[in-house]
């Protein structure tokens, strides 16, 4: 029996072993006060292959990387992947709980990722290029996953 065809296999992705910790620690966090995404990005650390900083290759979507992407309807995008108390739209910075963020965290350059926006519609994207790869940073905080002073999206 063929497995169910709408459920295409994810693509292999590479995390850096401080931004793994560092991800775990906030998903841990944030899982009272935003379950879903908690459990979308600890569901990613758990399928990744985790390597040292220096071997993440520079064609890796990491913490801190700026990203271009296209959607499944043709728009291309550049945005940076952020912790969540760094994320601003209006700047193209996008917090790594956002179902978008999640999915584009460890993807190279040519991988196609589906992902479920908050409204459960199903999207694709393709990541084009990175075009800046940031070097992971000092642990952040416990509160790290709360945008600018809130501390609900429920």
């Amino acid at each position: 029996m063929k497995k169910d065809s709408q459920t295409p296999r994810k693509p292999s992705i590479v995390i850096g072993d401080t931004d793994y910790r560092r991800l775990n620690n906030l998903a841990l966090a944030a899982a009272n006060s935003l379950p879903e995404s908690s459990d979308g990005l600890l569901l990613e650390l758990e399928r990744a292959r985790v390597v040292s900083d220096s071997s993440v290759p520079g064609r890796v979507v990491r913490m801190g990387s700026t990203v271009e992407y296209e959607t499944d309807t043709g728009a291309h995008r550049l945005v940076t992947l952020v912790f969540p108390k760094d994320a601003d739209i209006s700047e193209g910075k996008i917090s790594v709980l956002t179902p978008i963020g999640t999915a584009l965290l460890g993807l190279s350059t040519g991988q196609t990722m589906g992902w479920i926006a908050r409204d459960n519609s199903k999207h694709k994207l393709t990541v084009l290029a990175v075009k800046h790869r940031a070097e992971a940073k000092a642990s952040p905080g416990r509160d790290a996953f709360l945008h600018k002073g809130q501390n609900d999206h429920r």
